[in-house]
């Protein structure tokens, strides 16, 4: 972000990140109120507590993270109330407890991520002074803030996945019409043909991932009641996305030859002649792209650049203009309806 205000970096961490932070607040605030409510002798900490460390930015992590915590709470008050009742506090006793407790941590786990809530919880039970009151207390506190989180995390400020993936095609048509006018004007041009292939290395790594996120979007709606009506909606986004960011390599193909010919020749007549038949090529084919992303149909474009493709093959029959034509077909396939 060089060249970006420390002011707009801020607000672009609270634009993402702020709505995260409203829900933990106003959850944690009702998850301790609640447990006062139910009776607590002593500040409900860990009823605050569960939404943050438990939510996320997706409801899907969020409900995952809940689960593996309360499971962790459960286990470890288990095993220190147990480990305390029958053995006095030794380091030879603290070993076997983390031991146990990591082991119980590897098992009560998403798979990847060790979970150490187990240890945690069974060394706070094994080192208070009222081990049975401290662990019953820690066991209905965090029941009582998970309830409360699982169900009002999904409904506080939630994510909207249409907007997000409406977002990521608009995205990724302005990357793919920006990288195939700029890397058809700098045909024959040395310096802008270097600069052009470093940065669609970088613009090719953003398409590729566009896909993803739109997946992520879809998935969060599972756990969202209150957007999933938008579900076809959002897959369909993410099918358009899928299909056009498969453009990415094409348009990396086209910078490394446009680099690698105007390296090797320079300024040349041919790359002239390439440069002037390929960039109405360049603005058809951006336009079947961004019809394509838009919903629409992108038919009418992708035959005025397949037209404009024709002329200049005829105009050049050279290898090095069969090779720069070829991305576009590439691209332009992709356009197309899938045969069935």
């Amino acid at each position: 972000m060089t060249g970006v205000s420390p002011w707009t970096r801020v607000r672009s961490r609270l634009s993402a990140q702020g709505p995260t932070a409203a829900r933990i607040l106003v959850i944690a605030v009702i998850c301790w109120q609640a447990a006062l409510w139910a009776g607590a002798d002593q500040p409900p900490v860990f009823a605050a507590i569960v939404p943050l460390l438990c939510l996320r930015g997706d409801s899907a992590s969020s409900l995952t993270a809940l689960l593996l915590r309360i499971l962790g709470v459960l286990a470890g008050v288990a095993l220190g109330v147990t480990v305390v009742h029958f053995f006095r506090p030794t380091t030879a006793v603290l070993a076997v407890v983390i031991g146990l407790a990591l082991l119980c941590g590897t098992v009560i786990s998403s798979g990847t991520t060790l979970n150490v809530q187990v240890a945690v919880t069974s060394l706070l039970v094994f080192a208070n002074p009222s081990p049975e009151s401290y662990g019953f207390a820690r066991l209905w506190e965090n029941a009582l803030g998970g309830a409360i989180t699982a169900v009002l995390g999904p409904l506080l400020w939630p994510r909207d996945p249409r907007r997000e993936a409406a977002a990521l095609a608009r995205r990724c048509a302005a990357d793919l019409t920006a990288g195939l006018v700029r890397g058809t004007r700098a045909i024959g041009s040395p310096e802008a043909a270097y600069a052009n292939r470093t940065y669609t290395l970088a613009e090719a790594a953003r398409l590729r991932s566009y896909g993803q996120q739109a997946r992520d979007a879809e998935k969060a709606m599972r756990f969202n009641p209150l957007r999933r009506r938008h579900r076809s909606e959002v897959a369909e986004l993410g099918d358009r996305i899928d299909r056009a960011a498969l453009a990415a390599p094409h348009l990396l193909a086209l910078a490394t030859e446009v680099d690698f010919f105007t390296a090797r020749d320079g300024p040349t007549a041919a790359l002239t002649r390439a440069r002037t038949g390929l960039l109405p090529v360049a603005e058809a084919t951006a336009r079947a792209l961004k019809a394509l992303l838009e919903g629409r149909d992108p038919s009418a474009d992708t035959s005025v650049a397949r037209a404009a493709v024709a002329r200049y093959a005829e105009e050049d029959t050279a290898p090095v203009a069969v090779l720069l034509r070829r991305p576009f077909t590439k691209i332009l396939d992709l356009c197309e309806p899938p045969r069935s």
